[in-house]
């Protein structure tokens, strides 16, 4: 098999105050899902995050689960973390465009998440992919939630200096200012 194309990886971002993360894995196939778990552990480790493990059947059980810890919990961002490896029918296709759809609109909803449900064609691309020290998917789906956690760090935790100020002294001629 080639070897995966080289491409840049971004540095894990640094936090002053704590994550916490939810990796949200399903182990329909065990060793894989181990594998990926494992990466991600690593990489939220190198960011000091906190993390917490939630098993659910399949893939498509993923997206539900993480709108329910989204909703009810107090997690910083998700981990998705799952293999959909093609079969001889058109549930492969079902799986991973529902699986994927699923999260790309929590996140849209303000979810921090790292996609990291493989979609292969074969085991072996999935044992590639998932290996920690290979492709380590789960630690870059991990990786991909830190970054979106540090964004909305930046830039979501203020609204100062946004809008209209208060409305000036008598003495100024305008009668309102815009920051």
């Amino acid at each position: 098999m080639a070897a995966a194309e080289q491409h840049h990886i971004m540095d894990t971002p640094k936090f002053d105050k704590p994550v916490k993360l939810a990796i949200v894995v399903s182990p329909y196939y065990k060793d894989i899902a181990d594998n990926m778990v494992a990466g991600a552990k690593a990489e939220a480790e190198k960011a000091g995050a906190t993390v917490e493990i939630i098993n659910v059947p399949g893939a498509l059980e993923i997206p539900p689960a993480i709108r329910i810890a989204y909703r009810q919990s107090n997690f910083d961002g998700f981990v998705a973390l799952g293999c959909i490896i093609r079969g001889e029918t058109t549930h492969y296709d079902t799986v991973c465009n529902d699986s994927s759809h699923g999260l790309m609109l929590l996140g849209l909803q303000g979810a921090n998440i790292g996609n990291g449900i493989l979609t292969v064609e074969n085991r072996s691309q999935a044992e590639v992919r998932a290996d920690p020290k290979d492709q380590n998917k789960g630690g870059g789906a991990a990786a991909a939630a830190l970054h979106l956690i540090a964004l909305q760090r930046k830039y979501g935790a203020s609204n100062s200096g946004i809008g209209f100020l208060p409305r000036p002294s008598d003495d100024d001629d305008e009668s309102f200012q815009i920051a």
